[in-house]
Parts: structure tokens; sequence; C-alpha cells
């Protein structure tokens, strides 16, 4: 008996085959349905956009953001996908003449980094943090925008557990940034992208699927006043059912990840800087402070 329990222990540990796709469907059009009883949608009311009143809060905060002793710096927080992905986004970002001239853009997130990691306001990664801005030529009071984009390793809760886990990191790593840097007025989230590819238990489906929601509730606190700060509003959504595209054309092929099928490979990488660009050119609370002209 001890044995069939090892054995069905080891079974349940490995990760789901391979799949081109889920079957779930992106937050953006779950909207008013549901995914095991929790609406769908990114921000409350099964909304893709913020209400009316929370935007209104979302641009007078971007309004607020001017360049500080000559700057105004974007930063990155997160782990490994996000400093791959990030560090595209800069490069195309840097290159493109609709950035305005004013805007650093400093990649602080660092792989191996998780959710769980970076609660800890004593962690290493921050020291890592303070030294790439002062590596770009920039201090914490220059900080004013953040993308942040988290997951935690390894996780075998049921949902919504998995999700409240990592909404309850993402709310004391705002706490961290707000801390850190006294000049920040707007923190943009993003969840995970497709991991049905996943060969590993890193972070595979329906996991990444479920970050989701933890990015949805966490700026559900902001809304209602639960976390206080800066501004809390989603980034680009990054999540596709595979090769199952949404009806925006966001498809994921295995070709998009490394042999894990968890980071991105070039072209996943060049996906995610892709959408960051058209998000911070184009988003309401972005582009004001972002784009010139």
């Amino acid at each position: 008996m001890k044995r069939l329990l090892a054995i069905a222990a080891l079974v349940a540990a490995l990760p789901a085959a391979a799949a081109d796709s889920t079957g779930l469907t992106p937050l953006t059009e779950l909207a008013d349905g549901r995914y095991k009883g929790f609406r769908g949608g990114l921000y409350p009311g099964g909304r893709n956009t913020p209400a009316k009143e929370y935007l209104k809060v979302g641009l007078a905060r971007a309004a607020q953001v001017k360049p500080r002793d000559g700057k105004i710096v974007l930063l990155s927080i997160g782990m490994s996908n996000t400093t791959q992905e990030f560090q595209i986004f800069k490069r195309l970002a840097d290159a493109d003449p609709r950035k305005n001239p004013r805007v650093t853009i400093v990649d602080g997130a660092q792989g191996g980094q998780d959710a769980i990691r970076i609660s800890d306001p004593a962690a290493p990664f921050w020291q890592v943090v303070d030294q790439r801005l002062a590596a770009a030529g920039a201090t914490p009071k220059q900080v004013q925008v953040v993308w942040l984009k988290q997951a935690y390793a390894g996780p075998r809760e049921l949902f919504p557990a998995d999700a409240r886990k990592l909404q309850g990191a993402l709310r004391t790593i705002h706490g961290i940034l707000a801390a850190r840097f006294p000049n920040l007025k707007l923190v943009y989230l993003s969840s995970r992208t497709y991991a049905g590819y996943a060969t590993t238990q890193l972070n595979p489906e329906p996991y990444a699927y479920q970050t989701g929601f933890a990015v949805k509730w966490t700026v559900a606190d902001r809304i209602a006043g639960r976390l206080k700060g800066p501004w809390v509003g989603w980034g680009p959504y990054l999540w596709a059912d595979g090769l199952r595209a949404r009806r925006d054309g966001l498809a994921w092929a295995v070709e998009d990840f490394a042999p894990d099928g968890t980071h991105p490979s070039q072209s996943g990488r060049q996906k995610v800087a892709e959408r960051l660009l058209r998000f911070f050119t184009t988003a309401r609370t972005a582009r004001s402070w972002f784009a010139v002209g």
C-alpha cells in the first residue's frame, strides 16, 4: 500500500502532457462567465477596463508623473520571465521615436526570484534593484512607474487557494514598492503567459491561468481602498489558450517557449515586448508621460 501511495504521489507531481490548448477562456473574454464560481473580466463587474471613477484617479496620478532631476524611471519588478521579456521591451522602446526621452527604463526583475522570495523587504533582490538603478544613473526617488509581473514556484494548492496566496504576496510587494520608492505613482500588473507546454512543475497550467485572478483581486483591493499608495491597474493581459487564438489574435505556439515550456523563447519574449510597447504608448494612464506628441 505504501508503495502504491508513493507511486500515486509521484504521478500527481508530474506535469500534464504538453497541450496546444486547455479549453480555458481568457479573462478578457470570460466577462460575465464563471471559472470555478469566479467571474471573468480584468476588473470588477466583468469589465476589462477600469470604471470611470477609478480611471479618473489613475489619470490624476498619471498627470503627476513628471521628470525628477531630468528622469522618469519606469522599473520592472519580477522573476525570470519578467526580466527576459522586459529586456526586449527596453530595446524596442529605447529605439522608438515615440518614447519620451525623459523616460529611463530600468530592468529590476531577476531570475529565480519569485513572488514569495521578494515578499521579504530584506531580500537580496531589493539590493540588486538599487544597484541596477544606480547603474542607470537613477535613484529610488526617480522611480514613478512599475511594471510588476510575478508568480510563485511550484504551486500545489487547489484554486482559489493558489491565487489567494499569490494575491497576498502581490499585496505585500505593493507595500514594499510604496516604501522604497516615495514618488511611485502607478503600478501596472500582468499575469502569466500560457503554460500548457510546460515540462516541469515550476508553474504549469492551470496555475499560470489562475495567476490572472490573483492580479484581478489585487487590483480590486486597490479599487476598494484595501491597498493604499500608488494606483494599481492592469498592464497587458498576456494569457491566451495556446494555439486557440484570442479575439485580438494573440496565440502561443510551442516555439514561443524554451524547452521547459515555461520560460519564453526569443519569439515569446518579442510577443510580450511588443504588447508592452503598445500598452505604454496607447493606455490612457500611460501615454501622457511615456510618449511624446
